[in-house]
């Protein structure tokens, strides 16, 4: 996969881009440490080594020149410390008249601390090239002071930065490669884990493109109890949901299919009937118109659910809000539905009470449309119950309406399920299946809340929450 190996080289790319640099600056700084410390070191062994013989030929200052440089120059022969360091006597003219390595030791030296030292009267050091040698040295000047208060010259101890820099060089490598060894080894663990990330990323990325390209239903095998465990999880439900709601649709067209085959069934069959008789029957004329004009009924309403569906999913559905009686609504409705129940044999009841319900704000065009939907449902779901229990109270704040049938129920893993659209689970009673989720979004637009359940004792219960104020 492309994409998996494009973001591990993107995950290298980033990480060196930032380990590189840090690396570079910690060795930098490991190695600017230990040359403070080496040559801060170095300078002080060098102003002691300096101060101290200078104390100590301050003694032949009362000497003449001819005996002192004589002393100086004994000193410098005698001077133990010459394979690692040496030691001038230079004078005020900044000329070398005595040195540890012998009088042809070279040229005065012209760093600028002996000028220095001699004019600020106390020792003074220098780090650079020498301009004589081309060599890196440290170098320090202590100014000698005659008797009589003049300055006659300085002693000067000199060393070469050659090993301490080596020191420096190798420190400065070590940690270098201590730094790359580091990126190494984060680079080779961390690769191992942005591969364990990137190939089930891998997996999971296959099975969507299948998902994607119409294998509704497959699974991805989740074998991590992590975020990509909830990813995969995540992608299964979806799978699932989609799977699920497909087989929805596809019942649904099956349904609706039939039910409108039903009815056109009924009505072309009786026109042709009473078309095609040569007596028409006052008596069969009459059954036929009436059979014609239901089946024809039926379709409207079908056709206005379907109507009314689209809007919804179109977000064409508006409400016309206006302070209702909702108590008188839902009475009216349930009186006017009443009469039609009884020819089935079926008993509305009622439940009466005391409860001032003010009014509140709702279309009540809609409100009415949810209530005989509620009912029909409840008739053709419950009917053989005998009989449709309806209440409207005054909850909590808000209105409460019950409508309970006394049939078999709703299955218990479907009562999650009968507000979706085009869900009719396992009932054979003729139906689009989208009735329930029309009323739901009526109810929902109104602030208010539609549930489904089981009564106890049996039937199925849906109660409409409205609240008094939107």
């Amino acid at each position: 996969m492309n994409k998996p190996c494009g973001l591990h080289r993107r995950w290298i790319r980033n990480t060196l881009l930032v380990m590189v640099p840090l690396a570079v600056v910690c060795v930098l700084a490991v190695t600017a440490s230990f040359a403070v410390y080496y040559y801060s070191d170095m300078e002080a062994d060098l102003n002691y080594r300096a101060e101290v013989s200078s104390e100590f030929f301050s003694g032949y200052m009362n000497v003449d020149y001819n005996q002192y440089y004589e002393s100086c120059a004994t000193y410098a022969e005698t001077f133990d410390e010459r394979n690692c360091m040496e030691l001038q006597f230079i004078n005020a003219n900044g000329k070398l008249v005595v040195s540890s390595y012998g009088p042809w030791a070279g040229k005065s030296p012209q760093t600028r601390e002996i000028d220095e030292a001699m004019r600020q009267r106390r020792s003074r050091s220098y780090v650079g090239v020498d301009k004589n040698t081309g060599e890196r040295i440290m170098s320090v000047s202590s100014p000698l002071i005659y008797s009589s208060g003049e300055v006659i010259g300085v002693l000067r101890f000199v060393t070469s930065t050659r090993e301490m820099d080596l020191q420096i060089a190798k420190m400065a490598g070590i940690s270098l490669l201590f730094c790359g060894v580091f990126i190494i080894v984060v680079l080779i663990s961390t690769s191992y884990y942005i591969r364990s990330i990137l190939i089930p990323l891998e997996e999971i990325t296959k099975k969507a493109q299948r998902i994607a390209n119409g294998s509704y239903g497959a699974q991805i095998e989740t074998r991590y109890n992590d975020e990509i465990g909830m990813l995969a999880q995540t992608i299964n439900e979806m799978s699932s949901q989609i799977s699920q709601n497909e087989k929805m649709q596809t019942d649904f067209i099956s349904s609706l299919s039939h039910e409108l085959r039903t009815p056109l069934t009924a009505i072309t069959g009786w026109g042709e009937t009473l078309l095609s008789s040569e007596q028409l029957d006052p008596k069969e004329t009459r059954r036929g118109m009436a059979i014609i004009l239901r089946e024809a009924r039926r379709l409207t309403e079908m056709v206005e659910e379907l109507l009314e569906f689209t809007r919804i999913q179109d977000g064409r559905m508006t409400l016309n809000i206006e302070q209702t009686d909702i108590r008188a609504e839902f009475e009216d409705t349930v009186f006017m539905y009443g009469s039609k129940l009884r020819q089935e044999g079926i008993a509305l009841n009622y439940e009466e009470n005391d409860d001032n319900i003010p009014e509140i704000p709702c279309d009540p065009q809609r409100m009415r449309q949810v209530f005989l939907n509620i009912l029909d449902n409840a008739a053709k779901h419950g009917g053989e119950g005998g009989s449709i229990d309806t209440s409207i109270r005054l909850e909590a704040g808000g209105v409460i309406i019950r409508i309970r049938d006394h049939g078999p129920g709703i299955p218990e893993d479907e009562i999650p399920l009968v507000k979706k659209k085009f869900y009719k689970g396992s009932s054979k009673t003729r139906g689009s299946g989208i009735g329930l989720a029309v009323c739901d979004e009526i109810v929902a637009m109104h602030g208010g809340s539609l549930t489904l359940e089981n009564a106890p004792g049996g039937g199925a219960m849906i109660s409409i929450g409205l609240p008094l104020n939107q």
